[in-house]
């Protein structure tokens, strides 16, 4: 069985079929379009098609399946962090990467479910995984460190883009059960030291790098 080629590697369109009348880009803009305003869910190559006011068999002249779109709305969107921005410090520099990242997915909500379909890495993605090398290429630890860094900082960033990600998880639920919840939550809301006030996002990144990347 011949290997499966991602949908970077192909051709935008096949070599059968009449003249495309929509381009790849034209079709992703679309997909993307759908899944912002209701979710991946209404991502269908019919409802894709009949946006572009065109039949929904036409659009597989350009994509096998709905997995290819889900690849290159994913990668489509990460172009959004470009220019990739930077920092003099690495640490510092994946904060404010992350930080980008994270509004990036929260624009995008349907982008933490549709990377899980993704097989390959597109050039958008491609470039930001250069940039983050670039960003800690300073730091003398081991590559395999580096690489492990870069794949937990996407992880972290999409725990947090999470609709009840942080506190957000505990509201509106009864502790009285939780006596040990309740100590909890109620120093960190008197603590100025809580990671509530230092920003828990921020120290979590850095937490995380500094123990990988030392």
């Amino acid at each position: 069985m011949a290997e499966h080629q991602s949908i970077f590697q192909r051709p935008q369109r096949g070599t059968r079929g009449p003249a495309p009348s929509h381009s790849r880009e034209e079709i992703v803009e679309a997909a993307v379009a759908l899944a912002d305003a209701d979710g991946l869910a209404a991502v269908s190559m019919r409802a894709v098609a009949a946006r572009l006011g065109t039949a929904a068999g036409s659009l597989y002249r350009y994509l096998s399946s709905r997995d290819d779109l889900l690849e290159l709305m994913s990668d489509a969107v990460v172009a959004e962090l470009r220019p990739f921005p930077s920092a003099a410090d690495p640490l510092d520099a994946l904060v404010v990467l992350a930080r980008a990242q994270l509004a990036m997915y929260q624009r995008h909500p349907w982008l933490t479910e549709a990377i899980q379909h993704a097989s390959g890495l597109g050039p958008n993605s491609l470039a930001y995984f250069d940039h983050c090398l670039g960003a800690i290429a300073p730091l003398p630890c081991p590559v395999t460190a580096k690489f492990e860094a870069i794949a937990m900082l996407t992880g972290i960033v999409t725990l947090f883009a999470r609709p009840q990600a942080g506190a957000g998880v505990f509201a509106g639920l009864d502790f009285t059960p939780y006596p040990n919840l309740i100590a909890a939550m109620t120093s960190a809301a008197t603590d100025p030291a809580a990671p509530q006030a230092r920003d828990l996002f921020e120290r979590t990144i850095r937490a995380v790098m500094s123990g990988l990347l030392r």
